[in-house]
């Protein structure tokens, strides 16, 4: 009998302490997904002190009614897991508030070099106090593919915006940038410096003059030599600014997926003050950070999960790590160029190994399949030396995954999240450009993870990409281009499946499977509240749905204001939202400007540039 009650109970969704304790909210009135294949949808959920205290039928649930129960009518509208990030940015989200918007249409209007030096000279008249007192014109988003010249910028079309101040810009993927001639010299790079292991200065065609072009290490290098000190507010401010947008998308937890020594200590001065309104899970950089302490127990919603190590670039930066040449190589290169590995096998092997010796789980970021043949060979040669050891490895983004590598991946039960935001706004020029139509089709290959009934990860990259959980879900499942083009359609993602990957299966990601990531007894109570049922809509409109609350541990974080509930948040990399029309964007102004809700990069040599911007401004907080 005790059994039949039990599976009773657990087919319903509540157990026998719901009898016995008096809710304090009760959802009701609208479709509720519980990521929970034993009882996939519910009339009804109670929460009582952050957890779920029921979840079912809507006459069991109400059994757990007080007097002082809130009864919240969904009103039709949708309620599921809050979503559980894969891998992302969260520190540095806010930070093209500092710099010129050069992203191509439609997220901007950088669509040719003329329109570039255009969009920085207006950005350097605007902002005229701070480039005096920093004495530098900057700016972020720029994309060759995406430009009529197809090809980068070079220092002489700086030079045409300054040739007394230094100018940096940013690729939008982050992971290179151009610098104009005074800037080259003053950080004392010349036709003499060496290229960096792990980064290339591009040269002048017959010549070792650099063009400006700086690739990797090498762009690093250049920001770390020409930019200055940290500010803590500033790093708190951006901090809490990140937490924040994640929130506004349905997040109840987010990751930053590659932290450094500053910024870490900002978020855990940040959570000592209880200023995140939802979790952050921090991955420090393992050559960076000498000792993380990752814990499983958050404190004031933030723990180090454990590490990151990176291994190539990017594929549409062209310096992902490949195993075959470049469908079209970047310019300066033969036909034969595959990219470049970031760090060597050996300080590869001996990262892998010491995540394994203490205990700490590992994410690498692999683009090129590269670049993942050396991470699964360490994997391979830690998972002997420590066999012991179950830390749950991630490999972050795996772009051009091999079918072969999928195998891999899980026979030594490495769990992949995976990037098909790629297919929306990079689809065209990977196929075109990057590499071909065979490969292409197979970015980000979901349908052989599938095929092989393995867990997996999706994610946004923020701020390479707006943490926009409806994007992700819309690339995921429908693999559309920018010019609505299916890319390897074998690859797409039921539904039901995407959202698995958005919720439950990042949080066994993250080891918090027990406590996230689904709607049953016992887990916390984080939601998202959205406009319409996801299972229900035409695939094509995903992107279009709209996360009206995020609700974590019974507590309401974000709220979509209701005359603003018809705007759909653009889905775009790098977008500067209308601060009027959101209520995410409000909040303490940083440098004098009101929060920005764009993005940036999320590598180290830009968040230098964007602190040695701020710190410089007197008008600073």
């Amino acid at each position: 009998m005790k059994t039949t009650i039990a599976l009773v109970a657990a087919l319903c969704g509540f157990s026998a302490m719901a009898f016995a304790e008096t809710a304090d909210t009760i959802y009701l009135g609208g479709p509720i997904i519980t990521i929970n294949d034993a009882a996939p949808s519910a009339e009804a959920v109670a929460v009582k002190d952050g957890k779920i205290l029921a979840v079912g039928a809507k006459a069991e649930v109400l059994k757990s009614k007080g007097d002082a129960t809130n009864m919240i009518d969904l009103g039709g509208k949708t309620m599921l897991p809050g979503f559980v990030d894969s891998h992302g940015h969260a520190y540095i989200c806010g930070i093209q508030a500092s710099t010129a918007n050069l992203l191509p249409p439609p997220d901007g209007e950088g669509k040719d070099i003329a329109s570039l030096q255009a969009l920085l000279k207006d950005w350097a008249e605007n902002n005229k106090e701070t480039v005096d007192n920093v004495g530098w014109i900057a700016g972020f988003g720029y994309d060759d593919s995406q430009l009529a010249e197809e090809r980068h910028p070079t220092r002489e079309d700086l030079d045409k915006i300054s040739t007394d101040l230094p100018v940096l810009i940013i690729h939008q993927s982050g992971h290179l940038g151009v610098a104009n001639s005074k800037a080259l010299e003053i950080a004392g790079i010349d036709a003499s410096t060496e290229d960096p292991k792990g980064g290339v200065f591009r040269r002048k065609e017959g010549s070792k003059e650099p063009n400006g072009v700086c690739e990797e290490y090498a762009f690093f290098i250049l920001v770390g030599k020409l930019l200055g000190s940290f500010d803590n507010k500033i790093n708190e401010q951006l901090v809490v600014e990140g937490a924040k947008l994640y929130a506004s998308f349905g997040f109840t937890t987010a990751q930053d997926g590659r932290s450094n020594g500053e910024g870490l200590k900002a978020m855990e001065r940040v959570a000592k003050a209880g200023g995140l309104p939802i979790d952050l899970v921090s991955y420090p950089d393992i050559l960076e950070v000498e000792n993380p302490e990752p814990k499983m127990e958050y404190n004031n919603h933030f723990r180090v999960g454990g590490v990151k190590l990176t291994i190539d670039g990017s594929p549409q930066g062209k310096t992902a790590w490949l195993t075959k040449p470049y469908f079209i190589p970047p310019a300066g290169q033969d036909k034969d160029y595959v990219g470049y590995a970031a760090i060597d096998e050996e300080t590869t092997t001996a990262a892998v190994e010491k995540a394994y010796a203490n205990g700490w789980q590992i994410l690498c970021h692999g683009n090129g399949d590269a670049a993942t043949d050396r991470y699964i060979a360490a994997i391979r040669k830690a998972q002997a030396k420590y066999p012991k050891v179950d830390n749950r490895p991630v490999l972050i983004h795996g772009q051009v995954l091999r079918e072969d590598q999928v195998d891999e991946l899980k026979k030594l039960e490495i769990f992949p999240s995976l990037f098909p935001m790629h297919t929306y706004y990079w689809g065209d020029y990977h196929r075109d450009s990057v590499l071909g139509p065979e490969r292409a089709a197979n970015i980000s290959p979901t349908g052989w993870v599938m095929e092989r009934d393995m867990m997996f990860g999706t994610h946004h990259d923020a701020p390479v990409a707006l943490p926009d959980s409806m994007r992700v879900l819309s690339a995921t499942v429908t693999r559309k281009t920018r010019t609505n083009k299916v890319l390897g359609p074998e690859h797409k993602v039921p539904v039901a499946t995407a959202l698995k990957a958005m919720t439950i299966w990042p949080a066994w990601q993250h080891s918090e499977e027990k406590t996230k990531g689904s709607i049953e007894v016992g887990k916390l109570a984080d939601f998202a509240i959205l406009s319409e049922n996801p299972l229900e809509v035409d695939e094509d409109k995903l992107a279009e749905i709209k996360v009206l609350e995020t609700i974590k541990e019974g507590t309401s974080v974000y709220k979509r204001p209701a005359e603003n509930a018809s705007i759909s948040v653009p889905a775009s990399f790098g977008i500067t939202l209308d601060h009027a029309a959101h209520e995410h964007c409000e909040g303490t102004p940083i440098l004098g400007f009101k929060p920005i809700c764009g993005d940036g990069c999320f590598n180290h040599g830009l968040s230098l540039m964007l602190r040695a911007i701020e710190s410089g401004s007197k008008s600073a907080p």
